[in-house]
């Protein structure tokens, strides 16, 4: 399967923090969780036209002054059999590079790094790392999955490179201790974000009643996560 895009955020300033970058959306994904905010590019696809490679490429560099970098996301894009030649021609038009994946392919995220070839990688840490409960919020069943999930968790943090992982905390979902599950298990990391529930466009219609969060109950989830971790981050209060 060949990379395509299907959404082209020319400029955003809150997609890598601290820096400036076109964001990249690939359509389709191994998961199907409930929560998912991208339905859209996962089940139907075909309804988002395809934005040609030549025209991303030639903003990248009538704008390469002003844009670091692009953030490739989706979707998940270490789906696609050519992803590592897609980064190598955006890199090589002088562009810094931030891969956002779910962490089920790691031997092609073990390739980017070993190849120098992705600046930052932000994974997506979806449930304590136990069976049901990540099958529970992934919507597919797989232990081998989980598996993967693990390997990649292990290839980021015995790596050099920068990154975060991430979780978005539902309410039906997760309980305080499941984050602190999560935390723990990642002990050490270099940054951990928790990402708070937006009731909208969910993959699951069901899952757009279920009310976040609020402020004091995520303040508290930070409190009980942030000694593992070097650096926390709250994100949608």
């Amino acid at each position: 399967m060949k990379i395509v895009i299907k959404g082209f955020i020319e400029t955003s300033l809150v997609d890598w923090e601290g820096m400036i970058v076109s964001t990249l959306y690939v359509p389709c994904c191994n998961f199907r969780g409930p929560f998912c905010h991208n339905s859209g590019l996962i089940l139907n696809p075909e309804q988002y036209k395809t934005i040609p490679i030549d025209r991303i490429i030639n903003y990248l560099i009538k704008h390469k002054g002003w844009i670091d970098g692009i953030c490739l996301t989706g979707g998940e894009p270490c789906l696609y059999e050519d992803v590592i030649d897609f980064i190598k021609r955006i890199r090589e038009i002088g562009m810094k590079i931030k891969l956002d994946t779910n962490g089920t392919f790691p031997g092609v995220l073990r390739k980017t790094i070993e190849m120098q070839i992705v600046d930052f990688v932000a994974m997506d840490v979806k449930a304590p790392l136990e069976e049901e409960a990540y099958s529970n919020s992934i919507g597919v069943k797989g232990k081998n999955l989980l598996e993967k999930v693990k390997e990649s968790i292990n290839i980021i943090m015995s790596s050099n490179i920068n990154y975060e992982f991430r979780t978005t905390v539902v309410p039906s979902l997760h309980k305080k201790e499941d984050v602190c599950k999560i935390a723990q298990y990642i002990k050490g990391a270099k940054k951990y974000a928790l990402q708070n529930f937006v009731p909208q466009d969910t993959l699951d219609p069901d899952f757009m009643k279920i009310k976040p969060y609020d402020k004091s109950e995520m303040d508290e989830i930070y409190r009980l996560v942030v000694p593992y971790v070097k650096e926390c981050q709250v994100r949608g209060i």
